[in-house]
């Protein structure tokens, strides 16, 4: 069958249920159940394939109870990312490349039905009063909203999906992403509660970096996690606490931030503080939770390289107080911050580690900065191919102190 075939098919399929059945009193699976039914009804005389009879099953649930046509595209785990761009234009990530899609939604109002049952499933709205939302779906897959008049091309929808399973050094080893060597480097540095930054640009991997390494804490230890739509996979911590964000509703009310999730955290006899993004006045609340006795805190934040995290954090804690002096910053940050781990993605779409760099304190107005690896690009690589190594470079590590408090006696 072709495509527009199977198309018509499914709408004619969806017509037949809303006309012959009363959904709104039917479970999930009495739903399905119908659709069977009227599978093999209609399907006499046409050849119908396995493969196709369980897609247009899948549209057709979809548009009554699920997310329309997005239910197929989410179903296929080699798909990371999808865009959607108004009803017409569909987009994908598939293997590191971005292509569009021939599906579409039916209009405008099939995407808005679809956006509302997304929201509303986690316990948020989105209107024209709210047109902008953060939220995530049952999955965990993370979901951004945009609505009209904010969006001119109408409703925007970007989903990151969630992975089934947890990301783990292991995986990113396998990857190429970073060295056994620099692995066990980082897996020391977490258990003895060095607080860590993991920088880098959109869609370098900072999350799935930063849950690789979460899963190198102790698991006896008390664990909160705040993220403004949770995805964090911490495996085999029992005393876990996972907090959300949450909007403003219609009325402007009620908003709940990273930054009320970071002090209440600090009254909840935390031993470590993950922040899955700070990206606003928060970072001064994180700051001082580093500095504060709360060792061990993971986080990370948009920035092109080391350097320039740090010129984005001054800016971020500038953002939450007014009148503090730029050295008291400085100063703040460079005992705050342990490590500052880089993450980019290449020209090949691979995501790399480029570099991993201690803070060793402040001087002469100046953070100084003391890189322990770092990525050397090798002469194999080409323009559609990156080859190189995260290599070790001469620089010890300065700061051994929480080496030592945590009875650490080996060479790193």
């Amino acid at each position: 069958m072709k495509k527009t075939e199977l198309s018509e098919f499914a709408a004619r399929i969806r017509s037949c249920l809303m006309n012959e059945y009363s959904l709104n009193t039917m479970s999930d699976e009495a739903v399905q159940d119908a659709i069977d039914v009227l599978l093999e009804r209609e399907q006499k005389g046409i050849y119908i394939s396995i493969e196709e009879r369980v897609h247009i099953a899948d549209q057709v649930f979809g548009a009554i109870r699920g997310f329309g046509i997005l239910d197929v595209i989410m179903n296929d785990d080699s798909i990371t990312e999808v865009m959607v761009n108004g009803p017409d234009e569909i987009f994908i990530e598939q293997e590191g490349h971005v292509k569009k899609i021939e599906e579409a939604f039916e209009n405008e109002q099939k995407l808005e039905d679809v956006i509302q049952r997304m929201v509303g499933q986690a316990g948020r709205e989105v209107n024209q009063a709210n047109p902008i939302v953060d939220t995530r779906l049952p999955d965990g897959s993370r979901v951004n909203v945009v609505l009209p008049p904010v969006s001119l091309k109408g409703a925007i929808v970007t989903i990151r999906k969630f992975s089934k399973t947890p990301m783990t050094i292991a995986k990113l080893l396998s990857y190429g992403s970073i060295t056994s060597e620099a692995a066990e480097f980082l897996k020391i540095l977490v258990k003895a509660k060095y607080n860590i930054f993991i920088s880098g640009g959109t869609g370098s991997g900072k999350t799935t970096f930063l849950n690789a390494l979460s899963n190198y804490i102790p698991k006896d230890e008390r664990v909160i996690t705040i993220e403004d739509s949770a995805e964090l996979q911490i495996e085999g911590v029992e005393n876990l606490v996972s907090l959300e964000t949450r909007n403003a509703n219609a009325a402007g009310k009620g908003a709940i931030t990273i930054r009320d999730l970071i002090k209440s955290s600090l009254r909840m006899r935390p031993e470590r503080i993950v922040v899955g993004e700070v990206r606003g006045a928060e970072a001064l609340d994180m700051l001082q939770a580093m500095n504060t006795g709360h060792d061990g805190s993971l986080s990370t934040g948009h920035a092109n390289s080391t350097h320039d995290m740090l010129s984005r954090l001054e800016t971020m804690v500038l953002q939450g107080t007014e009148g503090l002096p730029l050295e008291a910053i400085r100063q703040q940050i460079a005992s705050a911050v342990d490590i500052i781990i880089h993450l980019s993605r290449m020209r090949d779409k691979s995501r790399k580690t480029m570099e991993i760099t201690e803070v060793v304190g402040y001087e002469d107005s100046k953070i100084l900065l003391n890189p322990l690896f770092q990525f050397k690009e090798s002469s194999e690589s080409t323009l559609t191919r990156v080859e190189g190594v995260l290599e070790r470079t001469e620089n010890p590590l300065k700061n051994d102190f929480k080496l030592l408090l945590s009875g650490y006696t080996g060479k790193i």
